[in-house]
């Protein structure tokens, strides 16, 4: 990683994230979440804030390690235990059956080998625990997906990765039988940007 995706980046998206209307989502993503938390995707720890007041301890990953001075604020002032660290999502240390529930919030996008992730979600998912998700991704109108196909080559160099035209509910179902989700746009967000799918994914038990 260089200059940019280390030093500059990570106060792009704190701020482009921060919004109150993508607030909202994750509030909404959070709400259920129970027990032993993985988190994909901490960022600048945006989303420790809308955790269940039941929730102590949580193990946040991160594969950018520029955006730790930023959560290391927020984790200073949060309630919950982070175990934060440097690692990809695409391979997990963590032992099988090790997590209750995983988060991801608008990571999917940027993660180059999305499906061995998912794989690794799955994997260290309990019997039954639970993947719950808001990501942004490619939009059911044709119209729209012209653009996100035509500008993703350029946003995956500015934003680190990131794809406009990943179909995350797709992706989702190829690892997980038990899928709920909604398709939606964002509000105040152009379209090609702010086509998002909100679930939960269960592994069976």
């Amino acid at each position: 990683m260089g200059f940019y995706s280390q030093r500059i980046l990570p106060y792009l998206l704190d701020w482009s994230l921060s919004d109150p209307t993508m607030a909202q989502y994750r509030k909404e993503v959070l709400a259920n979440v129970t027990g032993e938390v993985l988190e994909i995707g901490f960022g600048t720890g945006l989303n420790l804030s809308y955790y269940p007041e039941n929730i102590d301890k949580l193990v946040a990953i991160d594969a950018n390690p520029g955006v730790h001075a930023l959560a290391q604020k927020r984790i200073q002032k949060s309630h919950i235990t982070v175990d934060n660290r440097v690692l990809n999502g695409e391979n997990l240390p963590m032992a099988d059956n090790t997590f209750d529930s995983v988060v991801s919030t608008w990571t999917l996008c940027s993660i180059a080998k999305v499906e061995q992730a998912l794989q690794e979600i799955y994997r260290v998912l309990k019997p039954g625990g639970k993947f719950f998700f808001v990501e942004h991704g490619l939009s059911h109108e044709p119209q729209v997906q012209v653009w996100q196909n035509r500008l993703t080559p350029l946003q995956k160099v500015i934003a680190d990765g990131c794809h406009f035209n990943r179909n995350i509910k797709q992706l989702v179902e190829k690892q997980f039988d038990l899928v709920t989700v909604e398709e939606f746009y964002a509000e105040k967000t152009p379209k090609f940007v702010g086509y998002l799918y909100q679930g939960v994914a269960t592994k069976a038990g």
